[in-house]
């Protein structure tokens, strides 16, 4: 079986920025802790800075070993806890760069506490923002083989069963498109379409295979055209493949 790759797209990294810069603007107006006795200036410095920083820890530790973790709870839990001593020690620098001092010894327990609170509240807001949608099953007509099932082992499990759309060709690795999300496998890609070989299916581009269920529409220009899938996914479809396309009634 292929081994599955997880990288963090930088459409993916961006929105992780911008959902903790937002968290950090809202704490910064908001102003809790006694923050709110500094200037707005000095409050978006500070918590941007805890925010950004402490979000660092906590996607780290998430992308690690918190989505391996069954449940909301317990993968939001073991997060929280597992990141509260580093942003501690992030509060306490930032302050004592910002305002010459941190927390005293004796108060750092409740300075935990407090860390722990926004950790929950911040781990949670981004469980909800990246919660996955639920995986559709492909229902096989009897007595009409799911040929693209040996195809779909290769992906993790929870997309095994969902339904293939397209497969694109990257470098040395195949992005698979599915109706529950798409994944980096390694395999190539001429591989891929021997395997799909029986899958109703058309090679749209030299780097493009899409499922012939997945196409809404085609539009045509200049002998080339951009087939649109089902999931709204625009795929480019070559002159030299444009022939099998319209054959099949896609004109």
């Amino acid at each position: 079986m292929a081994r599955v790759l997880t990288p963090l797209p930088l459409r993916r990294v961006a929105a992780e920025i911008a959902l903790l810069t937002a968290v950090g603007v809202f704490m910064a107006l908001l102003g809790p802790f006694g923050s709110g006795d500094n200037p707005m200036g000095e409050r978006l410095v500070y918590w941007l800075s805890l925010i950004l920083g402490g979000g660092v820890f906590g996607i780290t530790i998430d992308e690690t070993l918190g989505r391996r973790l069954p449940g909301f709870w317990r993968r939001l839990a073991v997060d929280s806890l597992l990141m509260t001593p580093a942003v501690t020690g992030l509060v306490q620098l930032v302050a004592h760069l910002m305002f010459g001092a941190g927390t005293p010894l004796p108060f750092l327990p409740g300075l935990a506490f407090q860390v722990l609170v926004v950790c929950i509240a911040v781990m949670a807001l981004r469980q909800l923002a990246w919660r996955e949608a639920p995986v559709v099953i492909v229902e096989v007509p009897a007595g009409e083989p799911d040929t693209a099932a040996a195809f779909r082992q290769r992906l993790s499990a929870r997309r095994r069963a969902a339904a293939l759309l397209a497969v694109q060709a990257e470098d040395h690795y195949l992005r698979v498109h599915t109706d529950a999300g798409e994944e980096l496998i390694t395999l190539r890609f001429a591989d891929a379409l021997a395997e799909l070989a029986a899958t109703p299916g058309f090679r749209t581009h030299r780097s493009w295979w899409v499922a012939a269920q997945a196409l809404e529409t085609v539009r045509w220009r200049r002998g080339r055209g951009e087939a649109r899938l089902s999931s709204g996914l625009l795929v480019p479809v070559s002159r030299g493949q444009a022939a099998a396309l319209k054959q099949a009634g896609w004109r």
